[in-house]
């Protein structure tokens, strides 16, 4: 009895690491959607404004950026200007004057440069960020 008894609670254990390692896993698979409804609605407005984030795929402080909004590489509103070895950069990025990592442009081509938090784009953009 002692060991169906132990046998029962080995195999339960298993089956709650199974299934948790499981899910936290799928919820880290590419192309799964983990965004923040909240968010993504917030970065639809930043683009709306026409809200642009210059970066380069080297730079820490892009990552955060990148991190905080929840955007890819991929996104309309990240233009990379890093050239792919990391030691230049694009012609786009030169030809507008971007110096420095993360650079922000708004509309009226002011510039804004360092890892923005959500309050100070929506003061620079006027978009909202509503919690849900």
């Amino acid at each position: 009895m002692k060991k169906l008894y132990l046998l029962a609670i080995i195999v339960v254990i298993f089956l709650v690491l199974v299934f948790g390692v499981n899910k936290s896993a799928s919820q880290n698979l590419p192309g799964a959607d983990n965004t923040d409804p909240a968010i993504s609605s917030f970065v639809g407005c930043l683009e709306e404004k026409q809200a642009v984030f210059y970066g380069a795929f080297w730079c820490p402080h892009c990552q955060d950026q990148k991190d905080l909004l929840e955007i890819k590489d991929d996104s309309d509103i990240y233009v990379e200007c890093s050239t792919p070895d990391g030691n230049s950069q694009t012609s786009e990025c030169a030809e507008i004057g971007i110096k420095s990592y993360p650079t922000w442009v708004f509309e009226g081509a002011r510039f804004k440069s360092g890892t923005l938090s959500l309050s100070e784009l929506a003061a620079e953009t006027g978009c909202e960020l509503t919690q849900e």
